[in-house]
């Protein structure tokens, strides 16, 4: 059955909203630091840690942390495999859809 082959292709690390956030951001920003990012997705410190790690821990995004001045600034990039892995995810998710189940 071609909607069973389709499921299977989806990535189980982007079945949260948080991770499809951050993705989703990450895909049409270079990077985002994680103040801006903690706004737009309109999440807690501890839940945007825990699922950044997530991501982290799978390659899906890098992250480089530095000083500006004496401050710290910690900013995030999707991977080139963190682009292709959600770009698949997307395009299943689309077949998906166009499956008209």
């Amino acid at each position: 059955m071609v909607v069973k082959k389709i499921i299977a292709g989806l990535n189980k690390v982007f079945e949260s909203r948080i991770r499809l956030g951050i993705m989703s951001v990450l895909m049409v920003n270079e990077s985002i630091d994680y103040n801006s990012l903690k706004e737009i997705l309109d999440v807690t410190d501890g839940n945007l840690a825990s699922h950044i790690s997530n991501l982290e821990k799978h390659d899906m995004i890098s992250v480089e942390k530095k000083f500006i001045g004496k401050k710290p600034n910690t900013k995030y990039m999707a991977t080139p495999l963190g682009k292709k892995m959600f770009t698949e995810h997307l395009n299943n998710l689309n077949m998906l859809i166009q499956e008209n189940i």
